[in-house]
């Protein structure tokens, strides 16, 4: 009988969450690079860049790949010869590492879970409850797979239950442009097929936690339906051309995992989930011999990388930019944005709609400013702030039109993913512009900002209204102000260009 021990499971916990903040797994890295090295789109190759770039900054520097450091999920499975020294529950025992992990001060996490989801949305300030899934297995072992999910990924889940008869391959394929850009591509498919309908979401999650072996897989051929299935959805989600970023490019996934279970004759559940540009998790084992040791992996794993800002970028300086200026910006334009940037997100914008209504003054000037819309990680050791990537535009939308209009006055917008009809147009009516980040490259992102300091609403902690300082800042005009879309234009032009070149997997 194995003796495992509170403090050798929580301590593990915590460490390997603060390993995998830092460290992407290098099967990732690899994937990446030979994605870097293949990829005709100048727009998609200087995200991958950029990615690339920020991933070795943030293994080097110890800090978040991005600045959703994400929620975190635990995958347990216990041997039945283990026991647990009395005292915590497993649940409490997780939550303890993931509390110390979130709220380290060496490297302190953004906690992102908010309790009463359809009340208060309170943040829990430590990233607790884990989710956890427990399986007990014959052995004297706790095996453990952990990951950090952030929500533009998961905000991306897909559920159906298909009939018998209908194609697996035809509903990835209707899905996937129905889900845009905001889980960060390029990542992994995971995909759950059968059992019940939790289930297929949980094999969709777990498939996730396995190494990338698909150019393993095309070299030998496969061996199973879903090896074939696996490297179909591969093919053809490559060839839609949404690329990295929802740019256009040849590389939409690095890979595709299928798990499958036994299932009721009447249908056929199908869970789907992404994983995005910080993909994050490990595996380890605990034998009752103390806690797990990460060893940190040598820096020669990641690829260097000569990047020094987009080619050919304009200039911008954010203190005399005007909506004149604005209209020659064209959808698809590298700009380096250097002055003083506004930033607010989900809640700020609940906020300032809900102030406008009941007639109160803003507690800040918006007029012919841009705004960030991000949740940076606290800073240490000098920065002027953490880990500070883009969280998805598409949730601003509903506000797009109130903070473009005279009353706020916004002229300029920066996040990630496309915006939606609504918000195109309200841009193209109001002579805006709303420009996008690098998902994924949050570390480097904040090597561009040289001052923060908080403006109003600090009561919302990362959600507060800052003002950054910024120089040089690498974005990308994603709707220009004649309302061009570049996550239109984009892939429509890359899958037009992938039906051109011979056939070949384009990973």
């Amino acid at each position: 009988m194995t003796m495992i021990l509170q403090e050798d499971l929580i301590q593990s916990i915590a460490d390997a969450f603060q390993y995998i903040s830092y460290y992407h797994p290098a099967d990732f890295v690899r994937a990446v690079k030979a994605a870097y090295d293949r990829e005709e789109s100048p727009a998609a190759k200087d995200a991958l860049a950029q990615i690339l770039v920020n991933s070795r900054l943030a293994a080097e520097g110890h800090r978040p790949i991005c600045q959703d450091t994400g929620m975190a999920v635990v995958f347990l499975k216990i041997g039945m010869d283990v026991r647990f020294e009395p005292g915590m529950s497993l649940q409490s025992m997780i939550d303890e590492g993931v509390r110390r992990a979130y709220t380290n001060p060496d490297n302190p996490l953004r906690a992102s879970v908010l309790a009463d989801p359809v009340g208060a949305r309170r943040n829990t300030r430590d990233n607790t409850p884990a989710v956890v899934h427990v399986e007990l297995v014959p052995g004297n072992t706790v095996d453990v797979r952990l990951a950090a999910k952030g929500g533009g990924s998961e905000n991306k889940a897909r559920f159906t239950v298909l009939n018998p008869s209908d194609s697996l391959v035809d509903w990835v394929l209707h899905e996937l442009p129905e889900m845009g850009a905001g889980w960060c591509p390029p990542g992994i498919l995971g995909i759950g097929v059968g059992g019940s309908p939790e289930k297929a979401l949980l094999m969709a999650k777990e498939a996730l936690l396995d190494r990338i072996d698909i150019q393993d897989l095309i070299a030998r051929g496969p061996g199973s339906r879903v090896e074939e299935l696996r490297l179909e959805i591969y093919d053809k989600v490559n060839a839609l051309g949404i690329g990295a970023q929802g740019l256009g490019g040849l590389t939409t996934v690095l890979d595709v995992k299928i798990m499958d279970y036994p299932t009721h004759a009447a249908g056929l559940p199908v869970g789907m989930i992404p994983n995005c540009a910080a993909t994050r998790h490990l595996h380890f084992t605990l034998d009752g011999s103390g806690p797990a040791r990460f060893e940190p992996p040598a820096l020669s794993e990641w690829p260097e990388i000569a990047w020094n800002g987009p080619v050919g970028a304009r200039r911008v300086d954010l203190a005399t930019v005007t909506r004149a200026e604005i209209a020659g910006w064209k959808a698809g334009e590298a700009l380096l944005l250097s002055g003083k940037l506004l930033t607010g997100r989900d809640a700020a914008h609940k906020r300032i709609a809900d102030m406008v209504a009941r007639g109160e003054p803003l507690p800040v000037d918006f007029h012919d400013r841009f705004i960030y819309y991000v949740g940076p990680v606290d800073p240490v050791s000098g920065e002027a702030v953490g880990p500070a990537g883009p969280t998805t535009a598409t949730r601003m939308d509903r506000f797009t039109d109130l903070m473009l209009g005279p009353q706020i006055g916004l002229i300029g917008m920066v996040g990630k993913a496309e915006r939606g009809p609504e918000a195109i147009a309200s841009i193209k009516a109001h002579g805006a512009v709303y420009c996008i980040a690098v998902g994924g490259a949050a570390y480097l992102v904040a090597k561009a900002i040289k001052g923060a300091r908080v403006l109003a609403f600090e009561d919302l902690g990362m959600e507060a209204i800052y003002e950054f300082d910024v120089q040089d800042m690498p974005v990308t005009v994603a709707v220009d102000s004649q309302g061009h879309s570049v996550h239109e234009s984009g892939p429509r032009e890359w899958r037009m260009r992938i039906g051109r070149i011979p056939l070949a997997r384009h990973g």
